[in-house]
């Protein structure tokens, strides 16, 4: 054999060798990769070709199907779309609209079912279209997720843990939702279905729920952690419909309030943005019709007492939206420029036990106190105009006018009775007084509200750069907002000093809200016809911190002993509301407004010089009470020295009470056996008029 024919066998052996190995080793490798049940017909497949010699199953290049990767572990729940479109196969969803940017729009879808129209929002189509199968599904079965409300149709899951006492539940529809922590329903609730629009459906079970004392959902008292009140509620009262009824302020500082009316009654919330005003609406809806409160923080519940435990929060909350009515009524529905203001404050009377029979004494506002070159010798200034310090004058000048009823013998429709020791007059038994202020009272009471709210049930170690303080006595700033430490030294001003330039201090209203927890907010002057009244409730609108509240209004003043009789150290109920109301930004205006009852309109004083536009005296300066007190001194039944003569000066009408005043000296040792300072008196000269 030549060498020629020689290499040419050898190339062809050699294309022979690679040929026949290359699809073989391509099929034991297949074969041994590739799982049992998915290559049983191709291998059959490849062997029938191979024994047919047509080839196909060995030199085919026809292209295998890929197969899909199956993800390892348990399968995933179905979402809110897969859920209802399984109990409503065909629905439609429609979108409504498109809002907002080009980059970041939102998207509204809506869908109909059960004849109920359900509207979702999301970032995008896809989102919307799941908010809304979310709202329908809920529409028909009062569960917190998808997967419960699967189990409730009867479509139970069953897990791969055949020994497991209950059915495996997940968080909600969606599974990559973590944010929000979602109940786990119980086993006993199931199976109920709340609403009877499914009654009609074949794959619904209309199981009624037993709603006993002994039900899960009689004992739900308190709002569930994780959900806001418009969850809830759409929960509980789904397809309700929230409507903007009013938006007020300027830009800067808008105000809206949102309505929605359920079973014929109509609630309200107001906020500085729309989301705030529905939340609180919902709210107010929850606590109304299903005695739920919301969750909270140790710091926020209400301080209570014996008298008002059970009904806290609804005093609070009707106290509050009667101040508001009235000062809405009052401004022209918040139009006039005397609406514009920082703090608002006010005094609700109540008669008995429930809350029907209420009535607002006294609306003010303001935050201001005088600039000390306008000091008024004869008493025709106001020193102080913040809101709560005007609003407890009104007061006064209220009481005036019930006390004068006596003199024209219409004492049967007066609120105070004759005393049982024949001398002087007591407030009728069922009459209360409770102070709503929209803010904590300026001093120790508000300085520290916005620290240091632990939801904690733990004690805590006060770490506050200025715990030191807490406590102290303090005064305001001089034609200013803002409170300083009061300072060792004199506690009497001077007349001259003030005018030559010295600060006129003031008392914070967090002390002087103190001191008429033990004197009473009826003052020296009107302690010779009655016995001392005190507050049932202070209330505030916002920044309620309830340690803080309550060290400022009585806790400092726990050591205070030796009081004469009639005096106490009153601990009145101490509560925030459920809707807070938004923070007023902006400079506060140089007035302040007062109302007592039965006035035509609103009394409108520059804060500046104590008096009003015009420079009249205001009606409830010292003057201006001081003649009250001369129109019924000696002519109706007295406490003090009856028959005696009146006295020339306000001054000395001032210590005719000896009670009065040997209580005030006890409370200030009090403050500084406390360590709390020396409380700072005025000028004496303020009080010699005649």
């Amino acid at each position: 054999m030549s060498v020629e024919s020689q290499e040419a066998s050898a190339e062809v052996k050699e294309n022979i060798v690679f040929d026949s190995n290359k699809p073989k080793a391509a099929t034991e490798t297949n074969t041994m990769k590739r799982p049992l049940e998915d290559d049983d017909e191709p291998m059959q497949d490849e062997a029938e070709g191979e024994e047919d010699g047509t080839g196909e199953g060995k030199d085919s290049k026809k292209p295998r199907r890929k197969k899909k990767k199956t993800v390892p572990g348990p399968r995933l729940p179905k979402n809110a779309l897969m859920q209802l479109n399984e109990i409503r196969p065909g629905l439609a969803f429609k979108t409504e609209s498109q809002t907002g940017p080009v980059h970041a729009p939102t998207f509204v879808v809506s869908v109909e079912v059960n004849d109920q129209l359900f509207e979702g929002t999301g970032r995008s189509k896809k989102t919307a279209r799941m908010h809304a199968a979310e709202l329908a599904l809920k529409s028909f079965i009062q569960f917190p997720n998808a997967s419960d409300a699967y189990q409730a149709l009867g479509r139970y899951q069953f897990t791969a843990d055949f020994t497991s006492d209950q059915p495996e539940v997940h968080g909600g529809f969606n599974p990559f939702d973590a944010d929000q922590e979602r109940p786990v329903t119980p086993p006993s609730m199931m199976k109920a279905v709340l609403a009877d629009k499914t009654q009609n459906s074949p794959d619904v079970m209309n199981v009624k729920v037993e709603q006993g004392q002994n039900s899960p959902l009689a004992k739900k008292k308190e709002q569930p952690s994780g959900k806001n009140p418009v969850m809830i509620l759409n929960e509980l009262k789904p397809g309700q419909k929230y409507e903007i009824i009013e938006e007020t302020g300027q830009s800067h500082s808008k105000s809206f309030t949102m309505s929605l009316t359920i079973d014929g009654k109509n609630f309200q919330g107001t906020g500085r943005n729309k989301k705030l005003a529905k939340q609180r609406a919902a709210q107010a809806a929850l606590i109304a019709l299903f005695d739920m409160n919301p969750v909270l923080a140790p710091d926020l519940q209400p301080i209570t007492n014996e008298e008002t435990s059970s009904h806290a929060l609804a005093l609070a909350d009707h106290v509050h939206k009667l101040i508001l009515n009235k000062f809405c009524e009052l401004t022209n529905g918040f139009q006039s420029p005397v609406a514009k203001r920082k703090v608002l404050a006010g005094i609700v009377m109540t008669r008995g036990e429930t809350l029907e029979n209420s009535s607002v004494i006294a609306i003010s506002t303001g935050t201001k106190c005088i600039n000390g070159e306008y000091m008024s010798g004869q008493g025709l200034a106001l020193n102080d105009c913040h809101a709560e310090i005007i609003s407890r004058r009104c007061l006064i000048r209220y009481l005036y006018s019930q006390l004068k009823l006596f003199l024209d013998n219409q004492g049967d429709s007066s609120i105070f009775v004759p005393h049982p020791s024949g001398r002087g007059y007591k407030l009728r038994s069922e009459i209360k007084f409770h102070l709503y202020i929209s803010t904590a009272p300026c001093g120790d009471a508000r300085i520290f509200s916005p620290h240091e709210s632990s939801c904690s049930e733990e004690p805590t170690p006060d770490r506050h750069p200025n715990r030191r303080a807490r406590g102290q006595l303090r005064t305001k700033i001089e034609s200013g907002e803002g409170t300083i430490p009061v300072k060792s030294g004199p506690s009497i001003q001077t007349w001259d000093g003030v005018l030559q330039g010295e600060r006129l201090l003031t008392m914070s209203c967090s002390d002087k809200l103190a001191r008429w927890n033990v004197l009473g907010v009826q003052g020296s002057l009107l302690t010779n016809f009655i016995e001392p009244i005190y507050l049932s409730s202070i209330i505030l609108g916002s920044l309620y911190h309830g340690d803080h509240l309550s060290r400022a209004m009585f806790s400092r003043l726990s050591t205070i002993e030796d009081l004469p009789a009639g005096y106490s150290l009153n601990k009145p109920l101490l509560s925030g509301i459920s809707n807070a109301e938004s923070r007023q930004p902006g400079r506060a205006p140089n007035h302040s407004a007062n109302w007592t009852f039965d006035d035509p309109c609103l009394e409108v004083i520059n804060t500046t010089t104590g008096k009003n536009e015009t420079g009249q005296p205001s009606q409830l300066c010292k003057a201006a009470l001081f003649s009250h007190f001369k129109q019924i001194y000696n002519r109706i039944s007295m406490i003090t020295n009856p028959g005696a003569q009146l006295a020339r000066s306000y001054e000395e009408a001032k210590h005719m009470s000896t009670d009065f005043h040997k209580a005030k000296q006890v409370m200030t040792k009090a403050f500084l056996k406390s360590g709390c300072g020396n409380w700072i008196e005025k000028p004496l000269e303020q009080d010699m008029f005649e």
